[in-house]
This record gives structure tokens, sequence and C-alpha cells, in this order.
């Protein structure tokens, strides 16, 4: 079992869920510390995909942490250095326009924010409907800013959602490994 200590926050983008559920199963074989961080949203939004009770306690029983998901319990993560990487997945379009501009006002963006003060990596697993319209300038902006690596991503429905991006969350691990290394995975970009 690996070392580091991965910090997984997920976001709401809700029909994406079980595909990030069994990325996170893929992690916690690998690393033996993940702990796992709930938007506000997810954590207390009832969805058709399922309801918020049902996803914290997933994300506790696929983790044995408890999910931290308000800025009392993640700020820390930055003073008391507890993470290693933290992965946002999925990372909504509302969550990359926040890191983009700066603004810390959720549990997710408030981890982010301590991280990054450590100098940490943060890998983004996109999930937006307008990534190529409203949301593009956003994910350019982390595109080349220090510390934001991406899960390759690409057009999930290019005809009946021509500007949705999703990533390919099953790329999750391979790309935290590489981020851990100070390297973007290739192809960023996805077919």
């Amino acid at each position: 079992m690996r070392k580091e200590r991965v910090g997984f926050a997920v976001c709401g983008s809700f029909c994406t869920h079980a595909k990030v559920l069994e990325a996170l199963g893929e992690l916690v074989k690998e690393y033996e510390t993940v702990i796992p961080i709930a938007s506000e949203e997810a954590a207390f939004t009832d969805t058709r995909f399922g309801s918020a009770d049902d996803l914290l306690e997933k994300l506790e029983e696929l983790t044995g942490n408890e999910v931290l998901y308000d800025i009392p319990s993640v700020e820390p993560i930055g003073p008391k250095k507890l993470l290693d990487v933290l992965v946002i997945a999925p990372a909504t379009g509302n969550t990359v326009a926040k890191l983009a501009a700066g603004i810390t006002d959720t549990a997710v963006t408030m981890a982010a924010k301590a991280h990054l003060r450590n100098g940490g990596p943060v890998v983004i697993a996109l999930a937006s409907n307008d990534g190529l319209s409203a949301g593009a300038k956003n994910i350019g902006e982390l595109l080349v800013r220090k510390n934001y690596y991406f899960v390759p991503f690409g057009q999930d429905n290019a005809v009946q959602k021509p500007c949705s991006l999703v990533a390919d969350f099953s790329k999750i691990s391979e790309t935290v490994d590489a981020a851990l290394r100070g390297v973007q995975l290739q192809p960023v970009l996805l077919r």
C-alpha cells in the first residue's frame, strides 16, 4: 500500500457519482489513507441518482474515514498538512469556476485552498455541461496554473450535449500517480 495521503472530494454532477465511487474503490486498494470530502450539495441533496445519506455512507464505507463536508472540518488540511494530493471528482463547472476565481465558500474549494497553500497537487476530474461554453475559460485558467492536474477528459455526448465535458474517471488513479510526480497525464484531451 502506498503511504501518500489522498483527499477525495466529491461535488454535484450526481449522474457521475456511480463511476466516481468505482474510481474511489480502486484508489483505496492502492493508498493506505484516503480522506473523503463532500461538497455541501453532494452531502445534503437527494436526487434521482440516490440519496445524500447513501452517498455519505458509501464514502465512509469505502475509505474507512468520516466524510468532511463543511468548511471548519477541511480548513485544517493546510496547517496540519493532512494530504499529499487532493482529488476533486466530479469537479463541476461551478467548482472549477470558483477555483479559477479564487472563491473559497464550500468545503471542496476550502480543501483545495488549504492544500494548495502547501504546494500540493490538486487533481481535477471534470464533469461539466458547459465545459465548451461558459466554463471553457475556467478550465483554461486551471490548465495553466501550477499544481493543478486534469484527469484526461473529452466530450461525453457531442450530439445531444455539444458543450459537455467529462473526465475518464477510470484514469483517476493514473492521474494521481503522475500528479504526485509533478507530471500531467497525457493525452489530457480524449477523442
